[in-house]
């Protein structure tokens, strides 16, 4: 399961909390009150899951490469 950014060791139930808090919509929005997704990136589309269902665990999103 994926739960976290793991370049900054930020879990999505912080990232969830602190999106409450802040009113943040949005992986940018989010970035203005706290520091994720800046290196890889990986977990912007979790994080954009995340705020848009409420979940804070995810399977693992594979790329399709198919078209």
């Amino acid at each position: 399961m994926v739960t976290r950014c793991v370049c900054y060791h930020k879990t999505f139930r912080e990232l969830k909390k602190i999106a409450r808090k802040t009113g943040a919509r949005s992986v940018e929005e989010l970035q203005q009150h706290v520091t994720f997704g800046r290196n890889c990136r990986r977990c912007h589309p979790y994080v954009r899951l995340m705020l848009r269902t409420g979940r804070t665990a995810f399977e693992v999103i594979s790329e399709n490469t198919d078209g």
